[in-house]
Parts: structure tokens; C-alpha cells; sequence
């Protein structure tokens, strides 16, 4: 696998997170997060909107002792969590910034901090955004997360029992953009991001779920 030079990573690295950097501006200026508190919510989401339509389910997972499940209509939508403390609804930010979302869309990692991925294509990007679980408590992840490599997924990378987002991230040079790298975020601690794994050509050869050893600092020249 042949490696990218220091400038490619660093031009794809750079657009990288101007790119994310601009998607959590842009969600930056919606009004603020719909959350509602339901300590008897209703079985069924009849009367529940979203936007000018009422809300289907397009997928749920059970994270522990809790249900979380994505509602969609049209251009918008919603994450509800159900526990025993009751139903909090999240808007679905991502649906409204234009992305598919499908029964492939929902991925959960539960533990002691649990982990809800919602992820959705637009285009040939993949945006997705964050659910955190901390004793029956959810809140949202403020940072939105964005894949130009097709590919955005939960693995804990580094071993602390608690999932990482991984991105595939496609690298750009002078002629090409034929190459890619894999880049890690962190939702716990003060380094939001981890790390990213060397560059190489053809996305069948990226690393989708890599150990901490392979990452290095974002735009180095990784050996």
C-alpha cells in the first residue's frame, strides 16, 4: 500500500476539518434542540411531528434498559429515547441538513457511557450525529460528525470500554483523490480528536476499525 507525503495529509486533514468545522457552524444557527421530558409518554407516536408530517419509526435498538429509536417525516425528524425515567425526545438534525436516513441508520454501543451514532448519506458524504447515556440520563454530543470516505461507525479504539466515532475520510492530492485515511473522535476527555491512521490508495485498503498504536496526529507523515 503505497503512503501519502506529508503535504497530502495535511491538504486532507486541513479540509477535513474545515469541513466539520463549517457542517457544526451551519448547525450552529438553527434554533435551539427540541427536548421534551415524558414521564408517561404514550406507546405509540401518534401526534408526535416531525415538520409538517406525523413521525414513523425507521429503526430502534435496546441500549441496556433503555429503547432508542428514529422517527422521520418529511425533511425532518427525531431520536426518542425510552427508559424508566421516562421519554426525551431529540430533534434529528441531520435529516433536516438533507441526509437519507434508513434501518441502516442507528448504531448503539451501551456501557457504563453508552453510545448512539445516528448517520445518514448525503451524496457521497455520510453525516451523523451523537447520542450519550450516562445513568439513564441522555444528552446530545454537540458536535456534528461527517465522512467523506462513506464510511462513519462506533469502535472503542482505544480500549476504555467506551466507542470512539471512527470517519473515512478521502485525501486529496495535487492530480487525485484516490487515497484514504481513517480519522478517530473521542467524546470523553479533552481531546476530541484522537488521531488519524496513514493514508492509503483505494478505500477497500482504509482501516476501519483501528487500535490506538495506528493512530497519529492528523496531517503527520505517519511511517
Amino acid at each position: 500500500m503505497a503512503r501519502a507525503p506529508r503535504s497530502v495529509l495535511v491538504t486532507a486533514c486541513g479540509a477535513v476539518v474545515v469541513a466539520v468545522a463549517c457542517l457544526a457552524y451551519a448547525f450552529s444557527l438553527r434554533p435551539p434542540t427540541v427536548v421534551e421530558t415524558t414521564p408517561s409518554a404514550p406507546s405509540s407516536d401518534e401526534g408526535l411531528r416531525c415538520g409538517s408530517t406525523a413521525c414513523r419509526s425507521v429503526v430502534k435498538q435496546s441500549v441496556g434498559s433503555d429503547v432508542v429509536e428514529v422517527l422521520v417525516g418529511r425533511d425532518s425528524g427525531r431520536i426518542k429515547v425510552s427508559g424508566a425515567s421516562g421519554t426525551t425526545i431529540f430533534e434529528l438534525t441531520i435529516a433536516e441538513s438533507g441526509a437519507v436516513v434508513t434501518d441502516q441508520s442507528l448504531q448503539c454501543e451501551s456501557g457504563a457511557v453508552s453510545v448512539c451514532l445516528v448517520r445518514g448519506a448525503q451524496g457521497s458524504d455520510v453525516l451523523g450525529e451523537v447520542l450519550i447515556g450516562r445513568s439513564g440520563s441522555w444528552s446530545r454530543a454537540q458536535v456534528p460528525y461527517l465522512s467523506t470516505g462513506s464510511n462513519l461507525a462506533l469502535h472503542d479504539v482505544d480500549g476504555d470500554s467506551i466507542a470512539e466515532i471512527v470517519a473515512v475520510q478521502r485525501s486529496c492530492g495535487p492530480n487525485d483523490c484516490d487515497s484514504y485515511f481513517t480519522q478517530v473522535f473521542s467524546i470523553v476527555g479533552k481531546a476530541t480528536e484522537l488521531g488519524c491512521t496513514a493514508a492509503v490508495r483505494g478505500v477497500e485498503d482504509v482501516l476501519r476499525t483501528p487500535t490506538l498504536a495506528q493512530l497519529r496526529p492528523c496531517g503527520a507523515d505517519v511511517p
